[in-house]
């Protein structure tokens, strides 16, 4: 029997050789996962769990390895500068961000996963303003240093509205000499808040050097499923897919826009975001999304906000992965009513129909 070939060199470029090696997946969603579970607060949506329950990101992060993911992301997503001064506590941007480099590095070293720093939209940039440019390449630069120092394998550059704010991303990125992951967010229209094509903008991207480009957040798996063939066709790097687990549509094609016409009044009457539950996607829906977008071309796989540990393992089962919480999927073949094991009651089997 033949050995496989090995794996190409990349310099240390762990990502590329998990690349090389299959899809990547990667657990996200820590913002509505920690706010659901009452240690973080919807609206502002920083992560200060980190400084005040470690614990709990700790445990978050392993809990989505054990549902299959391979990148352990540090829980910096909306722990830069700006975000941290809207809420008036400037004082904790380093301690936060060091601290969830240093739980996510923890883990990621015991469970052999990858460890990727991240980086997000700030809500500074503006296209006209040379100023908001220099604020925004400050801001990534602290991040996107901190990161290096902890070692990450590389760093996540998410839910960019703006392309050129996508662009000063990448750029600070590699000016740290890191592996690339650049996500752009594609709301009601396929264009960038600078008048760019969702397509072109990743072609561009990919030009420019990101290692891996696509789309995440905002659109579930319906409405970001069209896109992600043309993004595959247009560029020569690998392509990411990563929605919200939500029903979106043709008519509400992002989870800010799904309206719920149920008798329970609802806050300024949006389900987003903390009235979702009507929406959520069932794990058999994430699966044929898998399924689908990988026929399409996409090769990092994930989930955005909203997503828990069962969409992820029905993600990593789909692409042929066997985490070991797959010793708790379904078999329904034992349930005492609906189950066909011959070990069973009759009288229990044949009163399924009651039920």
């Amino acid at each position: 029997m033949t050995s496989p070939p090995p794996l190409p060199s990349y310099s240390g470029d762990r990502l590329a050789e998990r690349l090389a090696a299959g899809p990547v997946v990667c657990g996200e969603g820590y913002l509505f996962e920690l706010e659901r579970r009452g240690y973080l607060q919807a609206g502002a949506f920083v992560p200060e769990v980190v400084l005040e329950h470690p614990e709990e990101v700790a445990a978050l992060h392993r809990q989505f390895v054990h549902a299959g993911s391979d990148v352990v992301e540090a829980f910096t997503y909306y722990a830069h500068r700006e975000k941290l001064r809207v809420i008036g506590k400037d004082g904790i941007l380093e301690p936060l961000n060091r601290q969830a480099l240093e739980i996510a590095r923890g883990v990621a070293d015991t469970t052999g996963t990858l460890l990727a720093g991240n980086i997000c939209n700030t809500g500074v940039y503006e296209p006209a303003d040379p100023a908001t440019h220099a604020a925004v390449r400050g801001m990534f630069t602290e991040q996107v240093g901190w990161a290096a120092e902890a070692g990450a394998d590389y760093v996540i550059g998410e839910t960019f509205r703006y392309l050129g704010e996508a662009r000063i991303a990448l750029e600070v990125i590699r000016e740290a000499g890191l592996p690339s992951v650049i996500l752009l967010v594609a709301g009601h229209e396929p264009v960038t808040r600078d008048g760019v094509d969702i397509v072109e903008a990743c072609r561009e991207l990919a030009a420019c050097g990101a290692d891996v480009v696509g789309l995440n957040c905002v659109r579930g798996p319906a409405t970001m499923l069209p896109l992600l063939g043309p993004i595959a066709g247009a560029v020569d790097v690998p392509v990411a897919a990563l929605p919200v687990p939500y029903r979106t549509t043709a008519e509400q094609p992002t989870f800010h826009a799904l309206r719920d016409p149920g008798p329970t009044p609802l806050p300024e009457d949006l389900p987003f975001p903390t009235a979702l539950d009507p929406f959520t996607c069932h794990r058999y829906e994430i699966a044929d999304f898998t399924r689908r977008a990988r026929a399409a071309g996409v090769r990092y796989f994930g989930l955005c906000c909203g997503a828990a540990p069962h969409h992820l393992r029905a993600m990593a089962e789909t692409l042929g992965r066997t985490p070991p919480a797959s010793r708790y999927s379904p078999d329904m073949s034992k349930h005492v009513y609906l189950g066909a094991d011959t070990r069973l009651r009759a009288a229990n089997q044949a009163y399924r129909n009651s039920l």
